[in-house]
């Protein structure tokens, strides 16, 4: 299978990315890595960084042969949230342009929960407030034993607006309200325990190890049928059972006569791999 994005990467890659505070690079067998590269200011938001991050997985969401992304944050810390220089400029900015940069925001979040391939956030250090709704956002997300999290923005007297749809997904809305409400940093164990984390490992070697399974486990799925699952669960989710029934059918209808569907089959009763799995 090609991967257009692979080698080299800026043949298909959008040429807005500012390549200094995001990186991209890929296998040919289709894993993706998007890196925060600011190191320097624990990997924090600001109006750039969150233009470069949209570029990237818009650049992902279209780029053929993706099988599995995965996000994380250069330095050994995932994103500390806000830059702190950026809010500074924001508390002195009209509410009308407040208003576009967090709509900026909620762009670059929706365009991440757009990929079709499987995400996964790699969380080491920490990820606090718009960090927090990266790690959220995600499919799946890994973290240290040591890592912190937390979604502070009542201590500055703000709340988590454009995060909240995703955080709450995954958390539910009881835990999402006292986290937000009281904006506590929590380790990884609890964040684990309450659904905003899937699974927590020792420490960075565990990390790239979990990684390396989780890659590996992707070229087994069928491409098509990963990104068809990930549309279900957003089309049927809290909606009647019975509002659904005709239209789940209709799905496994079209995935059986599909081509994914029939080489998958067919390789079962085959006892064979199907054409997907590398």
């Amino acid at each position: 299978m090609t991967n257009p994005i692979a080698d080299p990467l800026v043949e298909v890659a959008d040429s807005d990315i500012d390549e200094t505070l995001v990186h991209i690079e890929a296998t040919v067998e289709g894993v993706a890595t998007v890196t925060i590269n600011r190191p320097a200011r624990r990997n924090a938001f600001d109006a750039r960084l969150i233009g470069a991050l949209r570029e990237a997985f818009e650049t992902l969401q279209g780029a053929e042969g993706v099988r599995v992304v995965f996000l994380r944050g250069a330095g050994g810390m995932f994103s500390a949230g806000a830059d702190l220089d950026w809010m500074r400029e924001a508390a002195d900015r009209s509410e009308s342009d407040n208003r576009d940069d967090a709509y900026q925001m909620a762009v670059m979040l929706k365009s991440l929960w757009d990929i079709p391939a499987l995400t996964v956030a790699l969380v080491e250090g920490g990820a606090f407030g718009g960090g927090a709704g990266l790690a959220a956002v995600c499919d799946l997300a890994v973290a240290t034993a040591t890592a912190k999290f937390s979604f502070s923005e009542v201590r500055l007297g703000l709340i988590a607006a454009t995060i909240s749809p995703y955080v709450v997904g995954a958390v539910g809305p009881r835990t999402a309200r006292a986290l937000f409400a009281t904006g506590s940093v929590f380790d990884a164990a609890y964040a684990e325990k309450v659904g905003l984390i899937t699974e927590v490992v020792a420490d960075t070697a565990a990390l790239e190890a979990a990684r390396d399974r989780i890659a590996a486990e992707m070229m087994t799925c069928a491409p098509g049928a990963v990104a068809d699952s990930k549309k279900l669960v957003e089309d049927v989710a809290y909606r009647p059972i019975e509002s659904v029934m005709d239209e789940t059918a209709k799905r496994i209808a079209r995935t059986r006569v599909s081509p994914e569907g029939q080489e998958g089959v067919r390789a079962f009763l085959d006892k064979r791999k199907p054409s997907w799995v590398v």
